[in-house]
């Protein structure tokens, strides 16, 4: 799987709202191998897009679609300032409900000493959460160079979230969690978003 992350500033939220349905309606339907997307804008204005494909060469070849590269020259426009890009090949996907339902996502962007181990203790974390966490319907991992990652986690509802976060970990949860704790390196950045884009081939 491969995973195309865009990140960047905005200040009409709305219009870049109506521009991910353009593409969602307009756009999506002939890109092949395209798996999902998530997008969406934090409250201070930070602008998340994840989209996930089959392959790198299914994400080449719309990117060099002609409606592709239309659409992306008139969503550019309301970006403000730099633009991140960053792919990768390796990327996770743990689902436990319908992650396009989610009403509430978070995005937890960091480093790790051992990238490895963290994705090992992101898969044991979400076998152990179980029926304690119902609320959660799935994550992706991303990983990117020098141990830096994107982790998006999907959720029934901020208020369901924000329950379930203030919940006593299992033993073996908290203990898992110390050692995901130890293995970073510097604090991790948190975007949350309230209205989340969320859309995946029917």
């Amino acid at each position: 799987m491969f995973a195309q992350i865009i990140r960047a500033k905005v200040s009409d939220q709305e219009a870049v709202r109506a521009a991910e349905a353009r593409w969602f309606d307009g756009v999506s339907p002939g890109a092949k191998g395209w798996l999902g997307a998530t997008s969406g804008v934090t409250e201070d204005g930070r602008l998340f897009v994840m989209a996930r494909f089959d392959s790198e060469g299914s994400a080449r070849a719309n990117s060099a679609r002609p409606e592709q590269d239309s659409w992306w020259t008139e969503f550019s426009r309301l970006l403000d300032g730099d633009v991140t890009f960053r792919d990768s090949n390796n990327v996770l996907v743990e689902a436990t409900g319908d992650m396009d339902s989610a009403g509430f996502v978070q995005i937890i962007a960091g480093q790790s000493k051992d990238l490895n181990r963290s994705r090992e203790i992101m898969t044991e974390m979400a076998a152990l959460r179980g029926a304690g966490r119902p609320e959660i319907l799935g994550s992706v991992s991303v990983g990117h160079e020098d141990g830096m990652f994107t982790h998006v986690l999907f959720f029934t509802s901020e208020e369901e979230a924000r329950i379930g976060e203030r919940k006593e970990p299992p033993p073996e949860a908290k203990a898992l969690l110390d050692e995901m704790m130890a293995l970073g390196e510097g604090a991790p950045e948190f975007l949350d978003l309230k209205t989340p884009s969320l859309r995946s081939p029917k």
